[in-house]
């Protein structure tokens, strides 16, 4: 026992980020449902003032939040098996597809959700996000190295964190807007690399998980929205 407790909500990319890593390590997490019912309620500002998920809480109650810094503690705090590679520049190319992930993919997904209605839809706004969405995905492939993962044959920090992203995209994102076309569809890296994410026992169960969450999530806002009508 790792007396490990995550908050968070199981559609969120950033908390599956940590669900694979911890899976991949072999950690056991607690996982209960976030205090107050959501991160804004004030039960949960009282663990996390910063107000988002997810938050690590350890078994003497210190309190570290923010995806990135837990995936850095958690591969501290485990060493084994690791999680980055030993060589620096593929340490370093699985941290760039992380920062790829956090800076260029998650800063389009927002603002496409606005024109998820075709009769809603702002064409130049669309396009704008979806050349950002394009250049990130040309980057991922350009430095991403050899091998079935990111960073070589296992899988590091930089998969945990971009797989979640392309499946919350594959859910919500793909389906939706055909001027923003799937790059996990071969040929390509990434169709390859995708291929040998969701195949791994760890890393396609978290994420079949994930897709599960993120569609009961879509569903049950198409609900809310057809019962406001």
């Amino acid at each position: 026992m790792t007396g490990l407790t995550l908050y968070g909500d199981p559609a969120s990319p950033y908390v599956t980020r940590v669900i694979i890593q911890a899976a991949l390590k072999g950690i056991s997490l607690r996982r209960p449902p976030v205090p107050g019912g959501n991160p804004r309620s004030a039960a949960f500002h009282a663990l996390n003032p910063i107000g988002k998920v997810p938050l690590l809480v350890q078994a003497d109650g210190t309190r570290l939040p923010e995806s990135a810094v837990i995936a850095e503690y958690l591969e501290e705090r485990y060493p084994e098996p690791a999680l980055l590679p030993s060589a620096p520049w593929p340490r370093a190319v699985s941290r760039l597809v992380a920062r790829i992930t956090d800076c260029y993919i998650s800063p389009s997904f927002r603002p496409l959700l606005p024109h998820l209605d075709p009769q809603a839809r702002n064409p130049a706004a669309v396009a704008g996000q979806a050349e950002t969405l394009a250049r990130a995905f040309r980057a991922l492939g350009h430095y991403m190295l050899p091998g079935t993962f990111c960073a070589g044959d296992a899988p590091s920090v930089g998969d945990c964190a971009l797989a979640p992203y392309l499946q919350l995209l594959k859910n919500v994102i793909f389906p939706a807007f055909p001027e923003i076309p799937d790059p996990t569809l071969p040929p390509g890296r990434l169709a390859d690399w995708w291929q040998a994410v969701s195949g791994h026992r760890e890393f396609g169960a978290c994420l079949r998980e994930y897709d599960q969450a993120v569609s009961r999530f879509m569903a049950a806002n198409r609900e809310r929205l057809h019962e406001h009508r």
